[in-house]
C-alpha cells in the first residue's frame, strides 16, 4: 500500500501523537488506571525463599521453596510454591513431573510427619516422639553391633567388620552429607553399604 504523505502532514501527525502520549503520561488517560487495577501483586514478593534438594530420585535436583509466615514472630511457615533452582548445576531450573508436583506431596493430608512404631505382636502403629525413635534406633544398632562385630579375622588381623547390618543411604543429598554418611557408616564397620540410586 502506498501512502501519499507530505512533510507538513507528517509533522502534524507526529505532533498530535506526541501531545496525546504526553497527556496520557501526565495522568489524563484512564486506560492506564484501568490496566493497573487489574494487575495483581507478584505472589512471591513477600515470601521467604529456601533452597533445598528434591526428595525423589538419585539425581538430587535443586529446588527453591517459597513460604509465607514469619518464624521469628512465632508464625507457622506455609509453603505456597516450589520451582527448580536455575543456579543449581544438576538441573539448572528444570524439574521432572514428580519434582514439579512436590508441593502436593509436601502438603498431602496423608503424609507422615511423626515417627510411627509397631510393637512386636501388635496389629497397629502408634505415634512416638522423635527422641523415642532415635533411642530405639540407637539401641538396636548398639545391640546388634555388640553381638556381631568381627574384630579380628582367622589370622588375627584387625578387620572390625559388622556384617549383620546393612545401610542404604539416601541419594538426594549434598556431597558433604554423602561424605559424612560414608564416614559414619564405615567407622562403625558396616560392610553392606549401598545407595538408593543403585536400587
Amino acid at each position: 500500500m502506498n501512502i501519499d504523505l507530505t512533510r507538513r502532514s507528517f509533522l502534524k501527525l507526529t505532533g498530535a501523537g506526541v501531545a496525546a502520549t504526553s497527556l496520557g503520561a501526565m495522568g489524563f488517560g484512564q486506560a492506564e488506571a484501568a490496566v493497573a487495577a487489574h494487575v495483581r501483586d507478584f505472589k512471591l514478593a513477600t515470601t521467604t525463599e529456601t533452597r533445598n534438594i528434591c526428595t525423589y530420585c538419585s539425581v538430587a535436583c535443586g529446588i527453591i521453596m517459597y513460604s509465607r509466615g514469619d518464624l521469628a514472630a512465632g508464625e507457622k511457615a506455609d509453603l505456597i510454591h516450589i520451582e527448580g533452582d536455575a543456579d543449581h548445576p544438576t538441573n539448572r531450573g528444570t524439574l521432572c513431573p514428580k519434582g514439579a508436583a512436590l508441593k502436593s506431596y509436601v502438603k498431602a493430608e496423608t503424609r507422615l510427619t511423626h515417627p510411627r512404631y509397631r510393637a512386636p505382636g501388635s496389629d497397629r502403629f502408634q505415634e512416638i516422639s522423635w527422641d523415642e525413635a532415635f533411642d530405639k534406633i540407637a539401641r538396636a544398632i548398639k545391640d546388634d553391633r555388640d553381638a556381631n562385630l568381627v574384630e579380628r579375622n582367622d589370622k588375627g588381623v584387625t578387620v572390625n567388620r559388622w556384617t549383620s547390618t546393612g545401610f542404604l543411604a539416601a541419594s538426594a543429598t549434598t556431597n558433604e552429607t554423602a561424605w559424612m554418611t560414608y564416614k559414619v557408616v564405615r567407622s562403625m564397620g558396616i560392610v553392606g553399604f549401598d545407595n538408593q540410586a543403585r536400587v
